[in-house]
């Protein structure tokens, strides 16, 4: 089986540096606020071209971080998409707020940005545009509204490290960036993540709110004597062991980006007659964008079309799956959020979508019986 996502595999050919790194911090004996997550904070700021990141224990927990930090909770709404997968809004919830759905871009499957503005209440506290597979919103527009409005924005950069939006790193943009390391991620240190802050003024309190809400960043820094619970906060701040893993990786980042960028282009172009005959649909990346190959999709006729690809698919021995059902159609979606205006794409689209296998260590002689194999479907049809 060729599966969709190997993490065997993932990084084997880099497997040695990464167990040596992991092991030097074992040797050493600082597991928490050691020298990997230190280096990790201030190079991958340095690298987005951003002043400020906080390493997290995940994506959500940098979600919930800067909305915890911006003091948004019971009463107040977040504008974002249904369309993403569920840490996104779980973090709304938990801060007690609620989410606003709207409609998506068909060719982008994001946060349709002309749509946002007919949503916004005197309740509205922020908007989260969710930079899906690593495709950057339209984040000119979106900050046009947030700055009209007086509200903050919370990028989702979850898939989108190495992706740019007219040159700016994504999570750069808005007020916060938040950033995944899950073992699905085109970087990993198996469950992990980081903020991104724009303003000196907000690092604090994120700081606090990371640290069980106390000030003890600060006493580490040695600019208090003793450290004390100042806010309500909880445990978010990873493991040295965790940071090492992904720190290893970054020092080869851009070989795994562009081994992943082959891979993306190679399907593009090989399955680009299909699109040209109009069998399929393939992605859309706007010019004024730069994407990261975090993942490669192809958009079936409908529902019922991808449904008997995925089981053609999954006959030969490749694993190929659907995406996120919109949160708007689920339990705790109707329950928590609401979907205001029509929904002419979100549902629409996500029933099109089907992912094929991308990963770094996917090998050419797969990659090519992948793409023979979809080709093959679509001479039947």
């Amino acid at each position: 089986m060729i599966p969709i996502m190997d993490s065997k595999r993932q990084y084997a050919k880099i497997g040695d540096k990464m167990e040596e790194a992991v092991l030097e911090v074992m040797r050493s004996g600082s597991y928490i606020l050691g020298k990997n997550n230190k280096a990790f904070e201030e190079e991958f700021a340095a690298y987005c071209g951003t002043k400020y990141a906080v390493a997290l224990n995940s994506g959500t927990d940098a979600l919930h971080v800067a909305l915890r930090a911006l003091d948004i909770g019971k009463g107040d709404e977040v504008i974002t998409t249904a369309f993403t997968f569920v840490a996104t809004t779980e973090a709304i919830g938990i801060v007690g707020a609620k989410p606003v759905f709207a409609d998506i871009d068909k060719d982008t499957f994001n946060i349709d940005a002309e749509k946002i503005e007919a949503l916004i209440t005197p309740n509205t506290k922020a908007i989260i545009p969710v930079h899906l597979y690593g495709q950057p919103c339209e984040m000119d527009k979106i900050m046009d509204i947030a700055k009209k409005d007086g509200l903050y924005v919370i990028e989702d950069a979850a898939q989108g490290i190495m992706s740019e939006y007219k040159g700016q790193a994504l999570g750069t943009i808005g007020d916060y960036g938040c950033y995944s390391f899950h073992e699905t991620k085109n970087y990993s240190m198996g469950e992990g993540g980081a903020l991104l802050i724009r303003d000196e003024a907000n690092i604090e309190k994120a700081e606090i709110v990371r640290e069980k809400g106390t000030n003890r960043s600060k006493f580490f820094r040695g600019q208090v004597d003793k450290y004390t619970w100042v806010e309500a906060g909880s445990s978010y701040l990873p493991s040295d062991l965790n940071a090492a893993y992904l720190y290893a990786q970054l020092e080869i980042a851009d070989k795994i980006n562009e081994r992943r960028h082959q891979i993306w282009n190679h399907y593009y172009d090989e399955l680009k007659i299909l699109k040209d005959t109009g069998k399929l649909d393939l992605p859309y990346v706007p010019k004024e964008c730069k994407h990261n190959a975090h993942m490669f999709y192809i958009k079936a006729k409908d529902l019922e079309e991808r449904t008997r690809l995925i089981a053609y698919l999954k006959e030969r021995e490749i694993q190929a799956v659907f995406h996120y059902i919109p949160l708007h159609t689920a339990p705790a979606g109707d329950r928590y959020g609401r979907f205001v205006g029509e929904d002419c794409y979100t549902t629409k689209e996500s029933e099109r979508i089907l992912r094929l296998p991308m990963y770094y260590a996917l090998t050419e002689e797969e990659q090519e019986f992948v793409i023979r194999t979809v080709k093959e479907f679509y001479e039947m049809q």
